[in-house]
């Protein structure tokens, strides 16, 4: 009868061994599938953009994520430039992209390397917040080179009196921020606004620039607030926010907030005594 315990034994360390080990599921989907990444359990969205040699604003902004680090395991991640991608949409080779559900002209741009301008200025898009899911966009040499006379718009912002030089329109009824050079739209995207405190109307010009501050006032505490421009001297500013995902409405107590990527590009295209023109 003794002899049977070591043989017990054995068997019971061989199950806890087997219950120990991850089991990877027989239906698991590879981490690749031609130009698409599937998110594993513990992979971050650096970890994945290192991996394929491309940067992490550029991924995030291909897949339309706000804050680099909320991803989830089984998520489908765009890999901006890599062929083979769903066929449900885009097509490289034949220079058209054809606009899905929850895509956007600044995910699709960063997809093919090519600038939301001249992606724009290609399909004759004159407000880039504003593409349908179906639309057949050109893609390639002709984003990059094509000068197509943008389409009327119906909503002409305040441009200041002085046309030359860089400066920013904010249209509280769209909540959409705008960034010029002269008349020519650079770039533009959803913001929000003042809320309880409304962002005042008016032409200002950017005070100051600060790369990263602490903001207080009635009801929140927010440090390392990035990519700050005062344009009153009342406290009023543009600045990227971290802590909520909601642009296109109203959320703010006046400043203007807007993603911390988008917030970075504006930070380093204007300078101060650009003007921002505020208006319904």
């Amino acid at each position: 009868m003794r002899r049977r315990y070591p043989l017990k034994l054995a068997i019971l360390l061989i199950l806890l061994v087997a219950l120990l080990l991850p089991a990877l599921p027989a239906g698991a989907a590879p981490a690749y599938q031609g130009g698409i990444h599937v998110v594993q359990r513990g992979e971050t969205l650096s970890q994945i953009a290192r991996s394929y040699g491309v940067s992490l604003a550029a991924l995030a902004q291909a897949n339309g994520i706000s804050n680099p680090n909320f991803i989830y395991s089984g998520q489908r991640l765009t890999i901006p430039g890599a062929s083979g991608g769903a066929s449900s949409g885009s097509s490289a080779s034949s220079g058209v992209h054809v606009v899905r559900v929850g895509e956007n002209l600044s995910s699709i741009a960063a997809r093919y390397g090519v600038t939301v301008a001249a992606l724009a200025s290609a399909n004759g898009i004159a407000n880039p917040n504003h593409i349908y899911v179906g639309q057949r966009l050109t893609i390639g040499s002709g984003a990059g080179a094509a000068v197509a006379q943008p389409a009327p718009s119906q909503t002409t912002p305040s441009q200041p009196a002085a046309s030359s030089g860089r400066w920013i329109d904010i249209n509280l009824s769209s909540q959409t921020l705008t960034a010029y050079e002269g008349s020519t739209p650079m770039f533009s995207t959803l913001v929000s606004t003042g809320l309880a405190f409304p962002t005042p109307v008016g032409t200002y010009s950017i005070l100051y620039h600060v790369q990263s501050q602490r903001m207080t006032g009635p009801g929140y505490d927010l440090p390392n607030v990035p990519w700050v421009m005062y344009f009153t001297n009342r406290g009023h500013a543009i600045h990227g926010a971290y802590w909520h995902n909601n642009f296109g409405q109203p959320m703010s107590h006046g400043c203007v907030n807007m993603r911390p990527d988008e917030a970075q590009w504006l930070y380093s295209f204007t300078p101060n005594g650009a003007q921002v023109v505020v208006h319904y």
